[in-house]
């Protein structure tokens, strides 16, 4: 959102991304699932380029939200209407989609596969089990043709599946830094999980600086800095930003400011540079195309 007298406290690089935002039309264009877990707002493509021209952001990544559950065409048909060259998009779809579906939504450029579980499910014993022959599945497709897989997981859940998610042969990115709550700080044995996975596994592991109001106790989000900066120490090859765009069932909340943040989190340029243009370009496929 924007909110008036804000603006970008730095300059962004060039082709600079943002990696996780959603777009939502008008209801009687795009259905609803029937079980929904917010009330989706209008927020539609041109609604977004009002702020990525204020940001200055020229690359995109749109994410299937879990209104629309695997009907994709909302984000598909944003993503044309942003620009193909510049746009990316990560669908929910069926494990068993025909391969000619999979390659339709490439050329539309899709390139990677959400698997969503609501961020705040309590604690459910089980549930990582039920998840991993989905995830087995998707990433053999995803292999087959390029692509990466997404999770978004509540904190306890993300800690519970981190050793499966080590195994992949494919790269996968986490939402939210994993979820885990900036009060606990950063030497909790869900935090570390997560770091040890970024330092030591194959290079697969992929972080999202995103949706700070999820995880913060402070209206000014200062207390995910510690967080995000130990993920970027751990490695800074693979950390990408998203604005989470438009803060869905969590209040009233400002897209520059969130931008903004990034200033606090990666105060040298070049380490910006990484997380906004180069590290998206390489997993999304930006530079290949």
């Amino acid at each position: 959102m924007l909110r008036d007298g804000e603006q970008p406290v730095f300059q962004p690089p060039e082709l600079a991304c943002d990696s996780h935002f959603h777009i939502f039309g008008l209801p009687d264009q795009y259905k609803y699932k029937a079980k929904l877990r917010y009330e989706p707002p209008i927020a539609t493509a041109d609604d977004y380029l009002a702020i990525a021209k204020v940001l200055g952001i020229k690359r995109m990544v749109l994410v299937q939200p879990s209104a629309y559950g695997q009907d994709n065409s909302c984000q598909l048909d944003a993503a044309a209407r942003l620009g193909k060259d510049f746009c990316r998009v990560v669908v929910d779809i069926d494990e068993n989609i025909p391969d000619l579906e999979l390659e339709r939504m490439h050329s539309l450029g899709a390139r990677g596969v959400r698997i969503n579980v609501n961020p705040i499910e309590p604690l459910t014993p089980g549930l990582s089990d039920k998840l991993l022959p989905r995830i087995k599945r998707m990433e053999s497709r995803c292999k087959e043709i390029g692509w990466s897989l997404d999770f978004l997981f509540p904190d306890w859940l993300t800690a519970e599946m981190m050793p499966h998610l080590r195994e992949l042969s494919v790269p996968f990115s986490i939402a939210h830094i994993g979820m885990n709550r900036a009060n606990k700080g950063i030497n909790t044995k869900e935090f570390n999980a997560l770091l040890d996975t970024l330092k030591y596994g194959d290079g697969f592991c992929w972080v999202k600086l995103t949706a700070a109001y999820r995880i913060s106790n402070r209206p000014d989000y200062l207390d995910v800095v510690p967080l995000a900066q130990a993920v970027i120490e751990a490695a800074g090859d693979r950390i990408i930003w998203g604005s989470d765009y438009p803060h869905l069932s969590f209040g009233e909340h400002s897209t520059i400011k969130l931008f903004n943040l990034l200033s606090q989190i990666a105060p040298d340029e070049e380490m910006r540079k990484r997380i906004l243009e180069e590290n998206p370009a390489k997993l999304y496929g930006f530079q290949s195309d």
